[in-house]
């Protein structure tokens, strides 16, 4: 069992501790530094902290995070408008813009369909991005989500429920809309935030016809 000096200094540890990825030890290391530090750096970081938590909102488009209701990349006059880049979250619009081959925009859907974990598609944002088809004449829907199970199921999941916005729409204004996928150079069972860029990158100009 750990023995701290201070109770201050255990309850900071174990609250660095909570966050994934980091051990009680590299906890105590940081907190240790934070402890070495002017007390004015200290303010500023926790500072920059708690103004993200309150402030940092998530764009009422794409629902990517954003500083403002829309974010920079649906406010983008530079972006293909009528290109979606379907996402499973925040770290993959990150991963593919650092691929610097993507001039789309996005649609984050806030993870992935999982029985197993109680996660079906209304706790996703999958009725939001059908919304966006039609009025912002939207002619391609890339599929990038995870290799997976449930990543393959998300995307069928999606692909009917655009196949029947099609099917509904025919007596109206035809809608040629393309839907395509990664080219599975990503690997199965990869996290798209875990691949590296070039691969990425090639996946995404080399992007397939997803077929149901």
């Amino acid at each position: 069992m750990d023995s701290y000096p201070s109770i201050l200094l255990e309850n900071a540890v174990n609250q660095v501790a909570s966050l994934p990825g980091i051990g009680r030890k590299t906890a105590l290391r940081l907190v240790l530094h934070l402890l070495r530090q002017p007390q004015n750096e200290v303010e500023a970081f926790t500072s920059a902290i708690s103004r993200m938590k309150k402030e940092v909102r998530y764009c009422r488009i794409c629902h990517n995070i954003s500083d403002q209701e829309i974010c920079p990349i649906c406010q983008s006059h530079r972006r293909d408008h009528q290109t979606i880049c379907v996402v499973e979250n925040v770290q993959d619009v990150m991963s593919i813009e650092n691929t610097g081959q993507f001039t789309g925009v996005y649609h984050v859907l806030g993870g992935v369909i999982s029985p197993m974990d109680g996660i079906g598609p209304k706790e996703l944002e999958i009725d939001s991005l059908i919304e966006r088809i039609l009025p912002e004449h939207i002619q391609e829907v890339i599929l990038a989500l995870p290799a997976t199970m449930e990543g393959d199921t998300t995307n069928f999941y999606i692909y009917r429920r655009l196949q029947n916005l099609l099917e509904s729409n025919s007596n109206e204004t035809p809608i040629d809309l393309k839907i395509s996928q990664l080219a599975r150079g990503v690997a199965i069972g990869n996290e798209l935030e875990y691949t590296d860029e070039i691969t990425l990158g090639r996946s995404i100009i080399n992007r397939t016809l997803f077929n149901g």
